[in-house]
């Protein structure tokens, strides 16, 4: 059965089918967020205004959101979270079909709906490894691996095409509203499970997390090519999340001269070409596994997609933008997936929960600043000239990392064991930087991240 196999479980299906039913609504949003704002004001830096404070609500809770998932049952935490969210999107559909909705009430709206992400992303991805045997974990993240981009970059943003050309966006985010009560509701019907406090000690349990998350502080540090890495992620986030999100809407509205309408079509057309992408990168990489240089191909595969900014800011006729989405989802995919492989198998297991934690909150730090830069430059100056700037010097930057000593130090480790074999504790101990191995006295679980790079979600699923 390969990637079905998880399937089989009941719980699993349970979940899994809430999760994609919340990623097609995650497609719909993606189509109709830009071009509600744009609706209500048309100016770039309102939408930034509306991204600083959602990403700004879901950054400020990770941390309780994370101490959540580990005192509470997670299904009882994805649950209320899922409700909580289809209340603030609900909300959103109703005002703006009845003509109500404003800036304001967008950005307080959109705050709650990002705390609620911050409840339901730790809780979702500890979830997981609670409904299967181990054996079965890497064929249900490869399950999830190979469907989600289909829900959120094909199905989901031409769903949601649909309905704004009929509808207008008000009736986008009513459907979204509408997947989040569908997979609250089967994911209450997966048996519940015992809380497993990490420290056997609810009273503390905040407080040993927040000194576990600085242990993986430390390792990061001490390790260049885990660094390396995460300043690249930081790097792309920033460069990559406030023009594609911002300017490329604005772009077909502005430029173009497209309704929201045609505009909803041409975005679902980018972010679908970005899901085709995604899809043929990770079938051939399944097919014929990792470059043999995996980490500089991680870097290349980075600047690749920045430098796809470019052809959005320089685009002419709309099938330049679908020639660009699909290099983005590409590029991204094989970037996500050299550098979760590379995680999972030289970080000690001990370490990788906190490694990952960090990780996943590194990828996405900038992201709030990101929209508050691009907001105001593209009121002034434009979304061509911002893209194609945010584009080519990011891609700069990035490729240039790889050129720090022991950022490819994975590479030589692979070259050195012949080929990559099921993670062993003796091999990891030769990650080191400076001569410094990676070691530290703390336990902790092993999270498997969902990657913030590429496009990005509303955060569901990761």
């Amino acid at each position: 059965m390969g990637m079905l196999a998880p399937l089989r479980h009941r719980d699993y299906r349970l979940v899994a089918g809430g999760w994609l039913v919340s990623l097609l609504g995650d497609g719909v949003f993606r189509v109709a967020i830009a071009l509600q704002v744009y609706a209500i004001d048309p100016d770039p830096r309102s939408f930034a205004a509306v991204g600083l404070v959602w990403a700004l609500a879901q950054v400020a809770m990770l941390p309780i959101g994370g101490w959540a998932s580990d005192r509470f049952p997670r299904r009882s935490v994805i649950i209320v979270a899922d409700l909580w969210r289809a209340a603030a999107i609900g909300g959103i559909g109703m005002l703006s079909v009845n003509g109500q909705l404003t800036i304001p009430l967008l950005l307080v709206l959109g705050a709650c709906f990002g705390a609620g992400n911050a409840f339901f992303n730790p809780a979702s991805v500890s979830l997981l490894p609670d409904l299967l045997p181990t054996e079965d974990l890497p064929r249900a993240n490869a399950f999830f691996g190979g469907v989600k981009p289909l829900m959120l970059y094909v199905l989901g943003p031409s769903l949601g095409a649909l309905v704004i050309r009929v509808g207008e966006p008000g009736g986008a985010f009513l459907v979204d509203g509408v997947t989040f009560i569908v997979s609250a509701g089967l994911v209450a019907l997966v048996a519940a499970r015992p809380v497993r406090s990490p420290d056997g000690d609810s009273r503390s349990g905040f407080l040993a997390q927040v000194r576990e998350s600085a242990a993986g502080v430390r390792v990061v540090l001490a390790t260049r090519w885990l660094w390396a890495g995460m300043l690249g992620a930081m790097i792309a986030g920033l460069a990559f999340h406030g023009p594609f999100e911002i300017l490329v809407p604005y772009l077909l509205i502005a430029d173009f001269g497209f309704s929201s309408g045609e505009a909803a079509v041409g975005l679902a057309s980018i972010m679908s070409a970005s899901g085709v992408g995604a899809i043929l990168v990770a079938w051939l990489v399944g097919r014929w596994g990792l470059p043999r240089r995996s980490v500089l191909a991680y870097y290349v595969a980075e600047g690749t997609a920045l430098l796809a900014l470019i052809v959005l800011g320089a685009m002419i006729l709309p099938w330049h933008g679908i020639v660009a989405g699909f290099v983005i989802g590409g590029m991204f995919t094989l970037s996500d997936v050299v550098w979760n492989t590379n995680l999972q198998h030289w970080v000690p297991r001990e370490l990788l929960g906190r490694v990952s934690s960090l990780d996943w909150m590194v990828a996405i730090g900038l992201v709030p600043l990101s929209f508050v830069i691009v907001g105001p430059l593209g009121s002034v100056f434009g979304a061509r000239p911002v893209l194609i700037i945010a584009g080519l010097l990011g891609a700069v930057v990035l490729l240039l990392l790889p050129l720090i000593r022991g950022a490819r130090e994975p590479e030589r480790l692979a070259s050195e064991a012949a080929e990559i074999e099921p993670f062993d504790p003796a091999m990891v101990s030769h990650v080191h930087a400076g001569g410094a191995p990676i070691s530290d006295g703390g336990g902790g679980d092993m999270v498997t991240k969902e990657p913030a790079r590429g496009p990005s979600t509303k955060g569901r699923g990761g």
